[in-house]
């Protein structure tokens, strides 16, 4: 009996397109591919530049040679939010406020007044979960911070079917969205739903900025 062999194209698999491959092009950034053995600590030594540049690229995974990296020009010069992708007021209606961008893949923090006081990356749902068998998109609109957990927040659902992924200083805004610390946020929307971002950031959102009146306000994608 003969054997039928079907080879599909590669871009019948599109690879997935990170942040920073766009963010290079633009004017005030170069680009940098990855090289065998380099690393964010022996790329930027220096702690403040190798946050800020895995800010613009939106992503704290493990380096792997051929990436393409955004890396913003005159780097020792600049500072987090003069490379923010938000505006550095807004409306106030008395409350604080955290915007999150799923086109952008960043966070911001508002205070009371309106004022942008720390952003970062972020990582909404993907289009489709195979393990789950359909979208699996985060759900947007305007909400406030229902209940938060500490360090040891974990998922009650995923990995399918007992749970347990870490979950990080969650912060629950609507049913079971939440936005919470991750070292998996790889410059593109990669989750079940949750809004994934740095460990650092969810700590600070979690203990320092949010209260009992937090709005949440998620853009579309």
């Amino acid at each position: 009996m003969a054997v039928l062999s079907i080879l599909f194209p590669c871009s019948a698999f599109p690879r997935v397109l990170r942040f920073g491959e766009n963010l290079c092009q633009e004017a005030g950034y170069t680009c940098h591919e990855v090289q065998e053995d380099e690393t964010w600590d022996s790329l930027w030594p220096e702690e403040s530049e190798r946050d800020l540049v895995k800010r613009v690229n939106r992503m704290n995974t493990r380096l792997r040679p051929g990436m393409i990296l955004a890396v913003p020009q005159n780097l020792e010069k600049q500072n987090r939010l003069g490379v923010a992708p938000f505006p550095a007021k807004i409306d106030s209606f008395g409350e604080k406020e955290i915007q999150v961008d799923l086109k952008q893949l960043a966070w911001a923090a508002y205070d009371a007044e309106g004022n942008l006081t720390s952003w970062g990356p972020a990582a909404g749902g993907k289009d489709y979960c195979p393990d789950v068998g359909r979208a699996c998109r985060t759900h947007t609109g305007e909400f406030y911070i229902r209940r938060v957990g500490g360090p040891g927040c974990k998922s009650k659902k995923f990995p399918i079917p007992h749970g347990g992924a870490p979950m990080p200083y969650c912060m629950y805004y609507y049913d079971g969205y939440a936005l919470h610390g991750s070292y998996t946020v790889p410059g593109y929307n990669a989750s079940h739903g949750c809004v994934r971002i740095f460990p650092e950031d969810a700590r600070w959102l979690n203990r320092e900025f949010i209260d009992d009146m937090t709005r949440v306000r998620v853009l579309p994608y």
